[in-house]
């Protein structure tokens, strides 16, 4: 939603909101999306897939990181005694090892960022499906997910992550 289209929105809800009889009738309620993304089994267990998935490959990451600091010392510790084709030589091989592993890295990071963004998505979409039974069990008029100020008997998150941590221990 555009800034303009907010500020519309949360005028026209404080007009809505000003009125005695809305106010009174009117349910509001508001969901923490940090706390369900990080605090619900869900997300949780999604976060260890993540790790599972790319452990081999952050492994393998960490041992071409070394090898190429490895070369780097042995390069610096002999190129005094090196001829100058030698040095040419070895400073070549340095700088291809040094693009493959900044090529590696990038790749693994993007593959990282991609599959994180799927899990959080699916996380978000459970959840969401959550705050609607939330919603409709309990008769909300309205929920919110980000909000500047709330007092606490407003915050319906606990019961959203009851949700969802039920459903995975099913």
């Amino acid at each position: 939603m555009k800034p303009t289209h907010q500020i519309a929105f949360i005028a026209m809800l404080l007009a809505s909101l000003s009125s005695g009889v809305w106010a009174q009738d009117s349910k509001i309620g508001y969901v923490n999306t940090q706390r369900i993304t990080t605090e619900s089994l869900i997300a949780k267990a999604a976060q260890t897939k993540l790790e599972q998935e790319f452990s081999k490959r952050g492994k393998e990451l960490g041992d071409l990181q070394a090898a190429l600091k490895t070369f780097s010392e042995k390069f610096e510790r002999d190129a005094p005694t090196m001829t100058e084709s030698q040095r040419a030589s070895r400073q070549k091989e340095g700088a291809e090892l040094n693009r493959d592993f900044q090529r590696k890295q990038r790749e693994y990071q993007e593959d990282l960022n991609g599959r994180r963004n799927e899990e959080l998505q699916q996380v978000l979409d459970k959840a969401t499906k959550a705050v609607k039974k939330v919603a409709e069990d309990e008769k909300y008029d309205l929920v919110i997910q980000e909000v500047v100020y709330s007092s606490a008997k407003h915050d319906i998150t606990e019961k959203v992550l009851k949700i969802l941590n039920t459903a995975v221990a099913k």
